[in-house]
């Protein structure tokens, strides 16, 4: 079998035909998405997470609850409320099985 460093390659032979494993990989990969706009979006507005955390009417904590890959309790009023903090708009898209642009796009 050839050598590859391609994370989606590599995870297609780990999984095999295992649906159920599958479907939790493409979970763990939306909340990591999830937690990285987040930490993009704060960090490229200069901001500490406790200055966001201030913005948006929470504590510090919770924002670095967000920006936990593992995290999956995400919820669309908390997402609005860190979009409007750092001035931006929340977009959110359904898009066809197998479109893999957009990254949030392709959970479930």
């Amino acid at each position: 079998m050839a050598k590859t460093k391609d994370a989606l390659k590599i995870l297609e032979r780990v999984t095999g035909a295992d649906a159920q494993l599958r479907e939790l990989i493409k979970e763990e990969t939306w909340g990591a998405h999830v937690a990285r706009l987040i930490y993009q979006a704060r960090t490229e507005a200069g901001l500490t997470q406790q200055q966001l955390a201030e913005l948006v009417g929470t504590k510090q904590p919770d924002i670095a609850r967000l920006e936990d890959a593992d995290y999956q309790g995400h919820s669309l009023t908390m997402l609005h409320r860190i979009a409007t903090a750092l001035n931006q708009r929340l977009e959110i898209a359904f898009a066809p099985v197998g479109d893999h642009h957009g990254g949030a796009g392709n959970h479930g």
